[in-house]
């Protein structure tokens, strides 16, 4: 008895703790007996053969990859670094396993191929105002090719452009120059504006029985405020006239 005893307790330890497999909500498990695909397991508790079965337990979590930056000639021949970053998920677990070696390594190369590809067949300026267009067309493309690996390509995001340091100055003076036109534009509308509302009030001073008169007189006193001074000031013949008829 104690001898069986003994033999279900070995046969436990070798046989089923080794069977033993936990796959995590986010996973799923890859089952091989003998080298040949035999399913796929759901997450949970489960239990394989030991030494006959292997399981390879495989992410299906959307995953972010970057994408290493790549120097691109865009269509008007400008040599540019761009990079970017990919988001997938693996919605085939056996395809990930058995149709290619490294799937995620994969999915790299083939989107630095795609990024050098598309970005290469913009201009400059289609290239930095066109991102989410060139992002799109990268998207597919890749997602066409991994989809045979079982992958899902969700999105596809451009984030650097790097320009050469000629480019970034000249691109910086043009910056400069469009500013100080638009100053220069504002302030000939300022001076504009001015020059119409002094000669409204001209023709409106001239249409005004002695208002040229009255408003010297205005200037007058607020630039006399202080009896102390002395202010020799040359007055029009008319005007001094009236001022000569005040003081009578």
């Amino acid at each position: 008895m104690e001898l069986f005893i003994i033999t279900l307790v070995l046969v436990f330890l070798l046989v089923v703790i080794p069977g033993v497999r936990v796959i995590n909500q986010y996973e799923r498990g890859v089952v091989q007996r003998l080298g040949r695909f035999r399913k796929i397991l759901d997450p949970g508790l489960h239990v394989i053969i030991p030494y006959i079965d292997t399981m390879r337990n495989v992410d299906v979590r959307t995953t972010p990859m970057d994408v290493p930056k790549q120097e691109v000639i865009t269509k008007d021949n400008v040599t540019v670094n761009v990079d970017a970053v990919v988001y997938f998920r693996v919605i085939d677990a056996k395809k990930a396993v058995f149709e290619t070696t490294n799937y995620a390594y994969a999915t790299s190369t083939f989107a630095q191929t795609a990024l050098r590809d598309v970005t290469g067949n913009f201009d400059l300026d289609e290239l930095l105002s066109k991102r989410n267009e060139i992002s799109k067309q990268i998207k597919e493309i890749v997602d066409a090719q991994t989809d045979k690996w079982g992958i899902d390509i969700e999105s596809v995001k451009l984030q650097n452009i790097e320009l050469p340091s000629d480019m970034k100055r000249a691109m910086a003076k043009q910056a400069e120059a469009e500013r100080e036109r638009r100053a220069a534009i504002i302030s000939a509308e300022g001076e504009k504006a001015s020059a119409t509302a002094v000669a409204e009030a001209a023709e409106l001073l001239a249409k005004t029985p002695g208002g040229l008169n009255i408003r010297t007189l205005q200037t007058l006193e607020k630039i006399s405020t202080d009896p102390s001074q002395k202010t020799v000031i040359l007055l029009p013949s008319d005007l001094a006239g009236s001022i000569k008829n005040i003081i009578k």
